[in-house]
């Protein structure tokens, strides 16, 4: 039963819904029609009241050409001719129905359709309103329908005025075929009624001259006594109210004697007493509008119902499943707290790993440095032999100074003794220069980066291999494009490769009689590019692709750390490393230049 009740519910709000959104559609399209029907009116009122102004200002015009004057008065048979054919021409450039000058009588005496068998000229209109009112006021305007060229149309008359009283009247007959041509393009009725709501201009020919309401007998026979609208019986248009409540109504077409609904529109025709009317017909519309809303409607209910049918089955399953999830919630409870105990523990390891390749990074870095270290020492084991060289000499000239200050004090002359002691001092200052840039290379620095004298280095380096340059005769040159040049690098580790440079270059011009070094050092920019090169037979082309790889030598009891030692301080600094042969080894340093 209850089933039953629902299924009974959703087909009347299915009904509700349909009859509701039909009502709502047709309203809609009824407004959209009605707006779309009061546009197309003000646009067709624009081009009524164009064709009017432009023929307004024509009798105005033509009221100055003396020509008409001149026919007027004179009546000669050549000027008349002759306006016959001006007025031809303008009623032809100005599409106006007919232009013709009646004198101050009312007969025609030029006309601009004189060549045609309906002309005007010669017959008399002085029964016609607008040539009474012209002649009373000066000017006139007036709808009628054309006695001879049973056409109608809108009479504007300008009165023309002589030395002795009104000479005539000018007319400028407009009719509006081309309008009512291009409204009947359109599906809509168009009609234009006057201030006593007769038809004087329409798309449909047979709704002329019937009026939207009553006119009293007294009244229309008083117009079909003037012929304004011919013989024509003034009947109402078949028009009547539709739906009071949606302002539609029914109108019978010709070719649609039953009747359709329409929606009109109204807007009245600026400096005239006429009001445009424009019917839209509705079915199309409306039909459509419904179709659509109704569907839309339908889709709706289908959904909503869909929607709460859906609802409610999903309660009776969420109301079955409640037990089911408090069951699976202490079970996920459960696993989650197995789980973090596992995280807890698996992050603890984590901790302890890191804290692990922590300390294995330091111990790295500290054999890093002892590496270095050991580097230098070896050099140094190497220079030792021809520092102590380099010592014993002045030690010995020293002994030989002091022996004779010695023998010079006890003569008294004290002069000479001075310029001992002097030479003294000179030579224990280089022992010192010497024994300190030993302490300093073999000294354990950080290998911390500074702006970095490249001369002081340089120095420091031939100081420590400067006696073996001596020993074996090797001439070493140095040029710099600036008196000194300023680095960004560590300075004793920087010092350490040019040691390992010059040694490596001592080595291999060993036993060579003509035995060169050339170090020059130049800028680029923000960089400092150092070549050290020798003439020596250069670099064996089977280690040259792996020179900077550890234990890679070409001496017998070489250790093969020295280029590797050297590139890597070079990269900490920020610089590159590179050897070739070219007319013996070349080792290209680039380095960052202290700006």
């Amino acid at each position: 039963m209850p089933r039953l009740l629902l299924i009974v519910l959703a087909l009347v709000l299915l009904i509700g819904l349909d009859r509701f959104a039909r009502f709502g559609a047709e309203r809609w399209a009824l407004s959209q029609l009605r707006t779309d029907a009061q546009a197309a009116a003000e646009l067709r009122v624009s081009l009524v009241r164009s064709e009017i102004e432009k023929q307004r200002t024509l009798p105005i015009v033509l009221a100055q050409d003396p020509d008409m004057r001149a026919a007027l008065e004179s009546r000669d048979a050549a000027r008349l001719d002759a306006l016959d054919a001006k007025f031809e021409q303008l009623a032809i450039g100005t599409r106006a129905g007919a232009i013709y000058l009646l004198d101050n009588k009312g007969v025609a005496i030029a006309a601009s359709n004189y060549r045609t068998a309906t002309s005007f000229v010669g017959s008399n209109y002085a029964f016609r309103p607008y040539y009474l009112r012209a002649m009373a006021e000066g000017s006139a305007e007036h709808f009628a329908f054309g006695t001879v060229s049973k056409r109608p149309g809108l009479y504007l008359t300008r009165r023309l005025d002589g030395p002795n009283g009104p000479l005539g009247v000018l007319v400028v007959k407009a009719e509006f075929e081309a309008i009512e041509a291009d409204w009947r393009r359109f599906v809509e009725p168009t009609f234009v009624t006057d201030d006593r709501a007769i038809v004087l201009v329409t798309s449909v020919p047979e709704w002329r001259f019937q009026t939207t309401g009553t006119i009293p007998s007294e009244q229309k026979a008083e117009i079909r006594t003037s012929l304004q609208f011919g013989d024509a019986e003034l009947t109402p248009l078949p028009i009547t109210v539709d739906d009071a409540a949606s302002a539609t109504i029914r109108a019978k077409l010709p070719a649609d004697p039953r009747g359709r609904q329409f929606v009109e529109a109204t807007a009245a025709v600026p400096t005239t007493d006429w009001m445009l009317h424009v019917l839209a017909p509705t079915e199309a519309a409306v039909n459509l509008a419904t179709a659509a809303g109704r569907s839309l409607a339908l889709l709706v209910g289908v959904l909503g119902l869909g929607a709460a049918g859906f609802w409610l089955l999903r309660r009776q399953r969420l109301l079955g499943e409640q037990t089911r999830q408090a069951a699976m919630r202490r079970d996920l409870e459960e696993r989650v707290a197995a789980r973090t105990a596992e995280l807890s523990a698996a992050n603890d390891q984590l901790r302890a790993e890191m804290a692990e390749r922590r300390r294995a990074r330091l111990a790295m870095q500290a054999m890093q440095d002892d590496l270095v270290q050991a580097s230098k020492l070896a050099v140094l084991g190497q220079i030792a032999a021809s520092v102590a060289h380099e010592v014993n000499q002045p030690v010995a000239a020293i002994r030989t100074f002091a022996e004779n200050a010695e023998l010079l004090l006890a003569r008294g002359d004290t002069g000479m003794v001075r310029s001992n002691l002097s030479t003294i001092t000179t030579l224990t200052e280089r022992i010192g220069a010497i024994t300190g840039e030993l302490r300093a290379f073999a000294r354990k620095t950080p290998g911390e980066v500074e702006h970095v004298s490249l001369r002081g280095v340089i120095d420091g380096a031939h100081l420590l291999v400067g006696h073996r340059l001596r020993e074996q005769e090797i001439a070493l040159s140095v040029e710099m494009a600036e008196a000194d040049i300023i680095v960004v690098a560590a300075r004793v580790r920087l010092e350490q490769v040019f040691v390992n440079l010059l040694q490596n270059a001592i080595e291999a011009l060993s036993g060579q009689t003509d035995g060169r070094i050339r170090i020059d050092a130049r800028t680029e920019g923000e960089r400092v590019t150092i070549i050290v090169a020798d003439n020596g037979p250069g670099l064996p082309p089977e280690v040259m692709s792996e020179l900077f790889m550890p234990f890679t030598t070409t001496k017998p009891k070489g250790l093969g750390l020295g280029l590797v030692i050297s590139n890597d301080i070079i990269a900490e600094c920020g610089g590159t490393f590179v050897a070739e042969n070219r007319d013996g080894a070349v080792f290209t340093i680039t380095l960052p230049r202290a700006l």
